[in-house]
């Protein structure tokens, strides 16, 4: 099987597909939402300078063709605070 590249909708950079969340416009509800569903998807580094860089431009907003809010930006904050923290 071909491995699935992806582009960061911020950076533009290509990976492969598991090295990006996942953020997704189901259809045909129209919810936004991260990793699960059919539908519309763009994909974003899991690196702090590329969430404010599509913050800022609205990058996911743009590549999914549709509004994105804040709190989905903040979930994913959240996301990246975890990875860098360690569990103890």
């Amino acid at each position: 099987m071909k491995p699935n590249y992806r582009r960061c909708v911020a950076c533009r950079k290509v990976a492969l597909k598991v090295d990006f969340w996942r953020v997704v416009r189901v259809y045909p509800s129209q919810v936004v939402q991260l990793e699960e569903g059919m539908g519309r998807s763009a994909y974003l580094c899991p690196q702090i300078d590329c969430l404010k860089a599509a913050r800022k431009k609205n990058r996911l907003g743009r590549a999914l063709k549709t509004s994105v809010t804040d709190s989905l930006y903040e979930e994913l904050e959240e996301r990246l605070y975890q990875q860098e923290t360690p569990i103890r």
